[in-house]
């Protein structure tokens, strides 16, 4: 398959609607409508980002990234809001490609830390740590803090 990362366009947000309905996600009509408001905001705002996989015009993932400001970290933390991925699509590529413009997105907004939820699926913590996510607690972390020259 091919596709590509890019960030959302307004235009895309039905199909991302779509396919978060596809994935299983157990939301209500309302919630799903809620969501798809709030997208839409989302796609203007610099404090988040969204990113979607298309093939074409089919949207085959979604990853949405917002920031919060937190005096633990000493700066802006990430946090990974959502990633859904159709599952007819060779989603290990796309869950893949999407994690890694995640980690971009967040490091070029100037986050220190990145963090997730852990994965329901085993087999799915693998591919987040591979990916350099670690577990914290509930969470899963993922380092975006620069290391001094003197140190590498």
């Amino acid at each position: 398959m091919e596709f590509q990362v890019r960030d959302a366009r307004l235009t895309d947000i039905d199909r991302i609607s779509g396919l978060i309905e596809q994935t299983g996600a157990n939301w209500s009509s309302q919630q799903l409508s809620q969501a798809s408001d709030l997208l839409r905001q989302l796609v203007y705002l610099p404090n988040a980002g969204v990113l979607v996989a298309a093939d074409g015009k089919v949207i085959v993932g979604v990853a949405v990234l917002a920031l919060r400001p937190s005096v633990a970290a000493t700066g802006l933390v990430g946090v990974l809001d959502l990633l859904a991925v159709d599952p007819t699509s060779g989603s290990t590529e796309v869950v893949d490609a999407l994690l890694r413009e995640v980690i971009q997105s967040a490091r070029n907004k100037g986050c220190r830390v990145l963090e997730a939820e852990l994965p329901d699926e085993p087999g799915e913590l693998a591919r987040w740590n591979k990916q350099g996510f670690v577990e914290a607690g509930r969470r899963l972390t993922y380092s975006l803090a620069r290391v001094p020259v003197s140190q590498r």
